[in-house]
């Protein structure tokens, strides 16, 4: 085989993917779990500084606490279990009230779904309990059975058993004993018990609990965001384990609430109406529906189940008559909520007489209550998808300067006394009350080069293109505009583009055409907009752009940008940029072209490691670098989960990459079409076409090392990540090396095992792997030791709140001015490459340079972000109904698992090996 030939799958005709089995060891049995690296060692390089971190230092006063986990089975009498997680809650408070004497404890913790932690062992291993609580009930619709003098009571007596089982004891002496330098010892469990502690005693107050969030009913902490929604600030409190020992990390949360009060006011504000007329009623049951009520005539709360069918004055109920001392016969009579309010209740309905009302009751069982006496109750958290504009306010407002947030962590620390609760005291825990004050280290950021030999060291982690060129200009000569907006000068806007873009090196001739909008398209859907401008595009040009500059009417909200994405991607293949410009000025049109020359082919910049090559690890062996992530839709719909991987190109350069991206069964996170083996023995998965990509644009180099880097997964997944994509990745590489040898050395590479294959295919030949995972969803954060601002660009801290056993970091690679800065929370799974832990540290810095689309640093890798983008925009596909028709194949839909799932539009030839996602 010639240097540079790659033999194809249809030239080589191999057995089916049964040849390749997945790695298994020899005897059949499936390997076990990879165990996740160690720690080899703490960086050094860079100018050494102090930083608060937001956790607090916890200390063991009596560490051979036990405490005793039972699972509790709460049941109605009549056997149903208790779903209401508050009202589980209710019973086992009850229940540990009125029968302490029987269960010999009086402190526990129970986590609200059927986990209860008891301090000292209960008196029988299995114990029954019964227990009468009192619940409200309603106004009936239809209750033959339901004597009619009950809808005057405010409660009635209800029977609940509970029932508990013994589990297993969970000792506190393993976080003693790791906060000690122990770091064998197994501490999941333990740390769970005084999560579950901290979030009983924020219920206990009355707090709105979510996960290790809480939050109080305080107009201090609200904020308006929009459409009857509320951002509520609260706290964010956790126990970690850390080479310094137990912590407690502390940090500000924000979730979104309903605003609570009168349920007229609250549709009017969510459907941004004036009046009750123009209300729809439609997507009011669906946003009323599972929210909780309060009346003003008996105060008593409800659910919402859905709407009446008719007005208030017409919906009619049967009502009990008074009992007939003649008669043993129950007797009904046909009455109105209006009615029945008016004359048993004495409330005189007004706007809400011509209004549905709400059903509280059951399916089967309905309960009408007038609109016009119902209020919602506060702490409702919202839960459904925000629209863009909600985004931007909420994101604008949630932002605090390190002082502030400080400042509130500070106060929290002071407020929740945790010195004073009686389980932390029972355990001999002891909280400090000052935030820990730990080393930190800040590394030199890399050097860029630019076009004509120009290069810069960029100060507070940004830098300029002014009196600078690109490093690679491309030129543009056919192109053109296409205008959604009435409010942007098209020409003026051309002109000033051409002019910037010859300042950069890019020799950009005048568009083709100007394209505006029809103004009757403008009420039409957001499809028909984009298909109108197309057709109008087509008209006009002689031929394929190479280019078209998209204006839209809005920034960021605009419901244009999907379908036009949808079509320049994937129906025609065309390059394209959105803008909204709301000032035109150098420095925006610098940016526009940042992005234009990378989707190109250009490139902006370069490290100056980078040519000629001296990146460690990597200017020597053929190295790719991989960046994954998933985006998924919003909570409760059924859109499909979107994979994206990008794959570095031209080794040994860092910064191109090309992306492949994949639809996945919805909510799911693990990556699953890395390796996909055919009947025919063909592999469609994505890494086959990021190594062919590599391949090409490398002189013909296989990659002898890859580093992963995964974005969003949590903890708990690390050993998914490893076992299955890094699998996927491994056995999608030696498809691809096996499938380019000779076909004799295919045939008897298949023959083998794989674990044979290994060793046919050469030491030299089997990729090296480097797995790290970046989590940003953390509540970590770094501060400045008397200073308000935030900590420098570079910021990486490896010691005291880093986990005690396994490999990890926090890196704070960019600059801010507005907010708090997150550090990305860097976790390495596996190095086998070998790099030292100054040298992965500042390679991961390096790669925070590279971002094409910006003149700053990036707060997460190159890789990670451009995945993030690509996996944005394709995903816009799956939200028009319309889909192109090159879906692939099995007729859009292709299967995970069980769950069939859409297949997106494949990218158009002309595009998929571009950086569209720039």
């Amino acid at each position: 085989m010639t240097q540079g030939q790659i033999l194809e799958p249809d030239q080589l005709q191999p057995s089916s993917p049964s040849a390749l089995p997945p790695i298994a060891s020899l005897d059949g049995v499936d390997p076990p779990e990879s165990d996740i690296m160690c720690r080899p060692g703490f960086g050094s390089t860079g100018r050494c500084i102090s930083v608060l971190v937001n956790h607090l230092k916890v200390s063991f006063e009596s560490p051979d606490v036990t405490f005793y986990q039972y699972t509790a089975k709460i049941t109605s009498e009549d056997c149903r279990p208790i779903e209401s997680k508050s009202f589980r809650v209710k019973i086992i408070d009850e229940l540990f009230k009125k029968h302490s004497h029987e269960l010999k404890v009086k402190l526990f913790a129970f986590d609200g779904n059927e986990n209860v932690y008891t301090v000292g062992p209960l008196s029988q291993k299995i114990s029954d309990f019964t227990l009468i609580l009192e619940e409200s009930i309603g106004l009936s619709a239809d209750n033959s059975s339901e004597p009619t003098k009950k809808s005057k009571h405010s409660l009635a007596p209800k029977l609940f058993k509970v029932e508990f089982n013994y589990c297993h004891e969970i000792p506190v002496q393993p976080v003693a004993l790791t906060s000690e330098g122990h770091n064998t010892c197994d501490t999941r469990d333990a740390l769970r018990v005084l999560n579950t502690i901290l979030r009983q005693q924020a219920i206990k107050k009355g707090f709105l609990s979510v996960r290790q969030s809480f939050f109080q009913d305080d107009s201090r902490n609200c904020f308006e965001v929009d459409k009857g929604l509320i951002g509520l600030r609260g706290l964010d409190s956790s126990f970690h384990m850390t080479s310094a020992g137990l912590s407690l990390n502390l940090d500000v949360a924000m979730t979104l609430i309903l605003k609570p009060g009168p349920v007229l006011d609250f549709l009017l504000a969510n459907q941004n109406v004036l009046e009750p007329r123009y209300i729809d009623w439609v997507k009011a049951k669906r946003m009323l529906k599972n929210l909780r009520i309060k009346t003003s005539h008996t105060n008593r709360v409800y659910k919402i189940i859905g709407l009446s069918d008719k007005p208030c004055y017409q919906q009619s109920f049967p009502l009990k008559m008074e009992e007939d001392k003649d008669s043993n016969e129950e007797q009904f009579w046909e009455t109105t909520v209006f009615e029945y309010f008016l004359k048993h209740r004495g409330v005189v309905l007004t706007y809400s007489k011509y209004m549905p009302c709400l059903d509280v009751g059951k399916p089967n069982k309905p309960i009408y209550l007038p609109i016009e006496i119902c209020s919602l109750i506060s702490l409702q958290r919202y839960r459904k998808q925000l629209s863009p504009t909600q985004k931007i306010t909420l994101l604008e407002r949630t932002k605090l300067k390190p002082h502030d947030r400080m400042k509130a962590l500070t106060d929290a620390v002071k407020n929740n006394q945790y010195e004073s609760d009686p389980l932390l005291v029972a355990c001999g825990i002891s909280v400090e009350k000052q935030f820990m004050q730990i080393a930190g280290r800040v590394l030199e950021p890399p050097k860029l080069k630019f076009g004509r030999s120009q290069d810069c060291m960029p100060e507070d982690g940004r830098w300029t293109f002014k009196n600078k060129q690109f490093m690679m200009p491309v030129n543009i000569k056919c192109w053109a505009i296409v205008n959604f907006s009435s409010n942007c000068d098209t020409s003026y806007l051309s002109r000033e583009l051409i002019n910037c873009g010859r300042s950069k090196g890019m020799d950009i001739e005048r568009p083709y055409a100007l394209v505006e909008e029809n103004q009757q398209m403008r009420k039409a859907s957001p499809l028909a907009r984009v298909d109108a401008m197309f057709e109008k595009l087509q008209d006009k040009l002689p031929d394929q752009p190479e280019f078209i500059l998209c204006v839209l009417p809005e920034r960021k909200t605009s419901n244009l940008y999907g379908p036009w994405k949808m079509r320049s991607l994937s129906t025609f293949g065309l390059v394209t940029q959105c803008v909204c410009p709301v000032k035109i000025t150098e420095r925006y049109l610098t940016n526009v072209l940042l992005k234009i020359n990378s989707k190109l082919g250009g490139i902006n910049s370069l490290l100056a490691i980078e040519e000629p090559s001296y990146v460690p690890h990597v200017k020597d062996i053929p190295t790719m670098i991989l960046g994954m992530d998933v985006s998924h839709g919003s909570p409760g719909g059924s859109d499909p989960s979107i994979a994206a991987v990008v794959g570095s190109m031209s080794w040994p350069l860092i910064s191109r990459y090309r992306a492949v991206v994949r639809a996945q069964s919805p909510r799911t996170e693990i990556i699953d079409s890395l390796f996909k083996p055919q009947e025919n023995g063909k592999d469609t998965g994505i890494m086959r076409k990021l190594l062919k990509d590599f391949y090409k644009t490398s002189d013909g180099q296989k990659p002898k090392q890859i580093i992963v880097f995964r974005d969003g997964v949590s903890n708990s997944q690390f050993s998914q990540v490893l076992d299955v994509e890094l699998e996927q990745i491994k056995q999608g590489c030696f498809h691809y090396l096996v499938r380019s040898l000779t076909l004799l050395w295919c045939l008897v590479l298949l023959l083998l095992p794989l674990c044979s294959a290994y060793l046919g295919l050469g030491e030299e030949d089997i990729p090296k792997f480097t797995v790290i995972v970046a989590q940003k969803r953390h509540h970590t954060r770094l501060f400045k030791v008397g200073a308000d601002g935030n900590v420098p660009p570079g910021t990486v801290v490896d010691t005291e709140v880093v986990h005690p056993r396994n490999y990890d970091f926090y890196m704070c690679a960019h600059g801010g001015m507005i907010g708090t800065l997150r550090p990305v929370h860097y976790h390495v799974l596996l190095d086998e490459i070998g790099f030292s832990p100054d040298e992965l540290q500042n390679f991961i810095h390096a790669l925070s340079y590279v971002y094409q689309r910006s003149t700053h640093a990036t707060s997460v890798v190159a890789p990670i972000s451009y995945a993030h983008h690509a996996a944005r925009q394709v995903g816009q596909f799956v939200k028009h109904e319309e889909l192109p028709e090159n879906c692939g194949e099995n007729n859009g839909f292709t299967t995970t698992g069980s769950i069939p799932v859409p297949e997106l539009p494949s990218l158009h030839k002309n595009v998929r090996k571009t950086m569209f996602f720039c």
